[in-house]
């Protein structure tokens, strides 16, 4: 992870601002950096089908490149496991991170991923 863009970046590689607002703040791929331009960018929930609601309630969205880190790249996150897999870490890192306990997100997302 990581990309385009100055700043110092968490240990998923979202730039860290300093507010926490949501993962998905900074309109750039999460996974790429790049900012949208010939591939529009697409929010995608971390925590998808059931538990879509609660990725919104707790900011757990990243913005991606629509079709190639999204839906059709062969690492994209409807596509790829591994990157699925990567962006369940930082959604539980960023949720801990923000006073969650584990304990809590396993009850309220059903998995530890840690």
């Amino acid at each position: 992870a990581g990309g385009a863009g100055g700043g110092r970046r968490d240990a998923c590689g979202a730039r860290d601002t300093g507010a926490y607002k949501g993962m998905g703040d900074l309109r750039e791929c999460f996974l790429c950096g790049r900012n949208g331009r010939g591939d529009r960018l697409e929010r995608h929930h971390i925590f998808g089908a059931a538990n879509r609601k609660l990725s919104d309630k707790y900011g757990l969205t990243v913005w991606l490149c629509g079709d190639r880190c999204h839906r059709n790249g062969e690492y994209s996150a409807h596509r790829n496991a591994e990157t699925a897999a990567y962006l369940h870490r930082c959604g539980e890192r960023k949720a801990l991170e923000e006073g969650m306990t584990r304990e809590e997100f396993k009850k309220l997302f059903g998995k530890d991923y840690l």
